[in-house]
């Protein structure tokens, strides 16, 4: 249904040019919504940067990269958080921080999320840009800023660093670099548990792309170079997409180089799962009990449709559960269009296991919105629409959404916050 094949990629001196307007309009974004937060919070009496850096994960991964893993909090009803949750690569890139300068663990976690941040966008517009042109690559650029729950990118978590190294593995596999994909495939299995969703679309990508070679050897459907043509692209902005056999278009790796790729994508998350399962003296399952300790798994979204259905029982929870209902149906909605526009299937492998992990988990409904920040395949769609309007609409478009998102998010961290 959808091919690897997209636009050629630009030279690579150019490269950070085209990507400049993306980033200094992500820039633009966040740093007005921590003018807001500093606002906001100072009229409160708070602190915005403790709320970035001193909240909730983020004291969770200090605590690594300061102690290491074996602390744990027994709770009254007889859950046991442990750190062990939490997967090491943040907070090793905090220890690491830490020790080359002056910066405090939680200083050194902001720093990282706020280059990671920076790191997403670039890769965030490098994907878009390869997919549907530069303007669209600047557009889901700042879709992604203005999200409602955007403030989480400038805080001390690690959504920002994970989705930077999606993006970039997303994009090194579009642009047949496998190598590359399987190193940041396995970084991002040591950045989250969702981690797996960056190994499916190496894992899938790389088949298909042995699959395709098996059926361009074929006689009757071979091709020049062995390759196959690339189907049009549904929703792109009206010029052709370049096929693979462009003479400009990377080389097609060997099938040596697409296996080792496959062979190391999942080492990151298996390294991190197994290790703990030593550690716990409970097997190669002993990860999925830590979670458990924090009443948190994959139960195909049950727990959250009981979470939604009781909201019905009185009126102002009925109004949150229309909301919700409709949120769920607006990243399904998007899904389909995603699918329905043959985006690559990298990308849709991954945007839909990040989702699937996202809605069906079986806890922590609160925090559905952040766990789904990483898709941002799903932004693909209207990226593409904002982008056939008038630069002045665009604009005024983004700018108004832009001032939204960092009200609602200095609320939102001032309130409960994400956990």
């Amino acid at each position: 249904m959808t091919d690897l094949a997209t636009r050629v990629a630009p030279p690579r001196g150019t490269a950070l040019r085209r990507a400049a307007p993306a980033l200094l309009g992500y820039a633009a974004v966040r740093a007005l919504g921590l003018l807001v937060l500093a606002g906001w919070s100072a009229a409160r009496g708070r602190s915005g940067y403790t709320l970035l850096t001193a909240r909730w994960d983020s004291l969770w991964y200090v605590r690594v990269a300061e102690l290491g893993y074996g602390y744990e909090v027994r709770l009254p009803n007889g859950d046991v958080h442990s750190n062990l949750a939490f997967f090491p690569l943040l907070p090793w890139l905090e220890r690491l921080l830490h020790a080359l300068t002056p910066l405090s663990y939680a200083d050194a976690g902001f720093t990282v999320s706020l280059l990671a941040s920076l790191a997403a966008a670039w890769g965030i517009f490098a994907v878009a840009e390869r997919v549907y042109g530069r303007r669209a690559g600047v557009c889901a650029v700042l879709l992604w800023a203005v999200l409602p729950v955007g403030i989480v990118q400038s805080m001390a978590y690690s959504e920002s660093l994970f989705t930077a190294l999606a993006a970039w593995a997303l994009y090194a596999v579009l642009t047949g670099r496998w190598l590359t994909a399987g190193a940041l495939a396995s970084l991002a299995g040591l950045t989250r548990p969702v981690g797996l969703a960056v190994v499916a679309a190496v894992w899938v990508a790389g088949i298909a792309s042995f699959v395709r070679e098996r059926s361009a050897a074929d006689p009757e459907g071979a091709h020049p170079g062995g390759r196959t043509p690339a189907p049009a692209s549904e929703g792109t902005t009206g010029r052709a997409r370049a096929a693979v056999s462009a003479p400009d278009a990377p080389r097609a790796p060997s099938a040596v180089r697409r296996a080792l790729a496959l062979l190391l994508a999942p080492l990151g998350a298996a390294g991190y799962v197994l290790w703990v399962g030593h550690r716990t003296g409970k097997g190669p399952l002993g990860y999925l009990d830590v979670q458990a300790g924090w009443r948190n798994g994959f139960d195909g979204g049950a727990a959250f449709a009981r979470f939604v259905g009781e909201k019905f029982t009185s009126f102002p929870g009925a109004l949150a559960g229309v909301g919700i209902i409709a949120g769920v149906g607006l990243v399904i909605w998007l899904y389909v269009v995603c699918v329905r526009q043959r985006q690559p299937l990298p990308l849709l492998v991954y945007a839909g296991v990040v989702t699937a992990l996202a809605l069906c988990a079986s806890s922590y409904f609160g925090s559905k919105p952040r766990l789904l920040l990483p898709a941002f395949p799903l932004l693909l769609p209207l990226a593409l629409a904002l982008s056939r309007l008038r630069t002045s609409r665009s604009a005024l478009v983004v700018g108004g959404v832009a001032v939204a998102s960092a009200v609602y998010g200095a609320f939102w961290l001032n309130g409960s916050g994400p956990p």
